[in-house]
């Protein structure tokens, strides 16, 4: 009955990041800002796509969250040790009077089964890397190498030695407890594999790990969403980052809708790379007459000059 409760808090924890996620997201579509893969510019994108990335992650956790619920309402009373109860009671009563959904079907699995909390364990654990990953997104955003956002001071803290520092606590905590809460789930599941039917004095170390998880995730849910709610994000330097070699896909993308095939538009978009390289110029600064030496077909006639070809914003 707790968990039961204490879940309906979590989904309003979480349904409250996701919205300030996508309010975000919202206000500041119009922010470009480079895209990684293996932590290197990749790209261009949104700063709205980056938020809403992490969005639609939440979303599906507060999906599994739901379901979870309808699994824990069942009511296990009236199982007795193992082999039920003579008493002729009413369980459907029982479960009606309480609150409950069903009741269990089976009084061994009913003394026995931990399913419900093993399944917040791990649900609880796939949130915490979720949010996990986007604290370690914004911490690198925060640094001064990036300079793409700035957290509020409530959420971030000075050094105890270097005065100019302003260190993402929230985030790295964020970071950290993800680490204690699949440590539990994993420690968990660990005490159920080995266990014979029904019950065993080792489930008691079901209550440790639900209580102290339940707390870790009621407490960083909060502390992401005041994170998001109040950092400030600089769209200047976000641009700064953006750089015209990363339209290099655009150039492939566009020598597949002229019929060349992706294999070979993506040899020639790579010539065009390390023609600007050898030039030590952009992409963008080309020349027509340039990208004409790659291949003829590279750019139609009608256009005047790479620019109207490829943009940031059009990327």
């Amino acid at each position: 009955m707790w968990l039961r409760e204490e879940l309906k808090t979590l989904h309003t924890f979480l349904r409250a990041l996701i919205e300030v996620l996508v309010l975000r997201a919202e206000h500041e579509v119009d922010i470009l800002m480079p895209g990684y893969t293996h932590l290197q510019r990749a790209q261009p994108i949104r700063w709205s796509h980056w938020l809403m990335s992490y969005a639609w992650a939440l979303q599906r956790d507060l999906e599994r969250l739901d379901e979870l619920s309808t699994r824990v309402n069942v009511l296990p009373l009236g199982s007795g040790a193992l082999a039920g109860n003579p008493f002729n009671v009413d369980r459907e009563f029982l479960a009606q009077e309480l609150g409950f959904a069903k009741v269990s079907d089976n009084s061994l699995d009913g003394t026995s089964s931990r399913d419900y909390i093993a399944e917040f364990l791990f649900w609880a654990s796939m949130n915490a890397v979720h949010l996990s990953k986007l604290a370690e997104d914004l911490i690198l955003y925060c640094s001064k190498e990036f300079g793409y956002v700035t957290l509020s001071d409530a959420y971030s803290t000075g050094s105890s030695l270097m005065p100019q520092k302003k260190n993402a606590d929230s985030l790295e905590l964020i970071r950290g407890k993800a680490g204690r809460v699949f440590g539990q789930c994993a420690g968990f599941m660990m005490v159920l594999k080995g266990l014979p039917s029904t019950y065993n004095k080792d489930l008691q170390e079901d209550k440790e790990a639900m209580f102290e998880v339940y707390d870790t995730m009621t407490g960083i849910l909060q502390v992401a969403t005041g994170t998001i709610s109040t950092l400030t994000v600089h769209p200047e330097a976000c641009v700064a980052a953006l750089s015209s070699d990363m339209l290099a896909t655009d150039l492939a993308y566009y020598l597949v809708r002229k019929g060349v095939a992706f294999r070979e538009a993506h040899g020639l978009s790579g010539a065009a790379v390390a023609l600007a390289e050898q030039g030590k110029k952009s992409i963008s600064q080309l020349a027509l007459v340039e990208l004409k030496t790659i291949r003829c077909s590279l750019v139609p006639s009608a256009i005047k000059s790479q620019a109207q070809l490829f943009t940031l914003q059009c990327s």
